[in-house]
């Protein structure tokens, strides 16, 4: 009898992922729980920190954080609220509902999901050039003259994508006609009246035209405690793509920036504005919240669908590199986490075959990924500043309701694929 071959030792299969953020995170963090050798290049220098939105969990979210290894019992995601409410013009109570939710801060799910990752494998101040594919592997040359190459690279580079700008340059996104002013202030700043109607409940006013939302999250210490939390608002305002959104965007020594601007560069007077309109237009509890809010910032709010998340032989993006849908639909991260369980899953159904991985992947997600921009266009119908038909009038006046805006916003019925 012969002697039995002993077969080495298989290699593993590798990617690079570009962006360090949420969906960059998800993705590093599912890919080595399934196997595979992964390293993650942020073009940010420092540790990105300090983000001032607020997310809304779901109950995917929360399935994709134990696939990922992060155990919900164990790590604190956010804060309970035990249902929403509309104020009116005069503070009062015109509407509720009660719907328990759990709100978070982008700083406290960063940090668990960062956490999570082995420091070695998070390369910081890595900006992408270009992507090159050969024979069977991708590489990724930086801009500092570093490369690396692997068998798969996932753009998660979010909104302004240089994956997507080097690969699909035709696919960029649009400004809809509306920005968010958003901020947090800690809890123990506000009054007590203002506490007792806001804190513990997802809230909203109606301003004609506008819509005001805020929600309680962990505090700057990441404490869930009440007295230590912080009150994160988003304020939608119309801005026309002229001079209204020129002037917001021009900064404090007259530099117009296209369609962000770092928040200490906001002009003085332009905060005050907003501070002044908050006194006029909205209740008294969310103009004190304005009022008492540090630094506000500016939200141009964008659509982005691409028509394929496949770039290459070997390239895929995902999260907001592929799909920006407007905030009111409260999926962004919960997106970006499916993205990357999507891709996960289709890798491991076809090991064989990274070419029929990468087309079920895209199947899917692009579905999924037009639904909620579909959905979220039609929860931002009323803030249009020219709404064309019958039926975009209509639905507009229907989000309008307290009752439509509670039982429809930031929630995931509504969205089918």
């Amino acid at each position: 009898m012969g002697a039995t071959k002993t077969r080495g030792p298989t290699k593993r299969p590798s990617a690079v992922i570009i962006g360090g953020s949420m969906a960059g995170l998800f993705s590093a963090l599912l890919l080595r729980r399934a196997g595979w050798d992964v390293d993650v290049f942020e073009r940010a220098g420092a540790e990105l920190s300090g983000r001032g939105a607020g997310i809304v969990t779901h109950a995917e979210l929360y399935e994709v954080l134990q696939d990922a290894g992060i155990d919900r019992q164990a790590a604190e995601v956010g804060v309970s609220v035990v249902g929403r409410r509309v104020l009116g013009a005069d503070g009062s109570i015109v509407g509720e509902l009660a719907l328990p939710q759990v709100l978070t801060s982008w700083g406290h799910l960063y940090g668990l999901l960062r956490e999570a990752l082995p420091a070695e494998r998070y390369h910081h101040g890595r900006a992408l050039s270009r992507v090159e594919e050969v024979a069977d592997k991708v590489t990724a040359h930086f801009e500092d003259g570093s490369s690396a190459s692997a068998d798969l690279l996932i753009g998660a580079d979010g909104i302004f994508s240089t994956v997507r700008a080097r690969l699909a340059p035709d696919v960029v996104p649009s400004y809809v006609g509306y920005i968010a002013w958003r901020g947090l202030v800690d809890e123990v700043d506000l009054s007590a009246g203002t506490r007792e109607a806001l804190l513990e409940y997802f809230a909203f006013a109606l301003p004609d035209g506008e819509q005001m939302l805020g929600y309680p999250v962990a505090g700057a210490d990441n404490s869930m405690a009440r007295g230590r939390r912080r009150f994160n608002f988003v304020w939608y305002r119309p801005a026309a793509a002229d001079a209204a959104l020129r002037d917001l965007l021009t900064d404090v020594d007259g530099v117009e920036h296209q369609l962000s601007i770092p928040p200490s560069r906001i002009r003085p007077e332009v905060v005050a504005s907003m501070r002044s309109d908050g006194r006029r237009l909205l209740a008294p509890q969310f103009a004190e919240v304005v009022e008492k809010t540090g630094q506000p910032f500016i939200q141009a709010i964008q659509d982005l669908e691409t028509p394929r998340m496949r770039l290459g032989r070997r390239v895929a993006i995902l999260g907001d590199a592929a799909f920006v849908a407007r905030p009111h639909v409260g999926m962004g991260v919960t997106k970006a986490a499916g993205d990357a369980r999507g891709l996960v899953d289709a890798l491991a159904a076809h090991p064989d075959s990274l070419d029929d991985a990468l087309a079920a992947f895209e199947a899917a997600r692009l579905r999924y990924g037009a639904a909620v921009i579909r959905r979220a266009r039609e929860l931002g119908a009323y803030m249009q500043a020219q709404i064309l038909t019958p039926e975009e009038r209509t639905m507009a006046e229907r989000h309008r309701r307290p009752e439509a805006v509670m039982a429809e916003t930031a929630v995931a019925t509504g969205i089918a694929a």
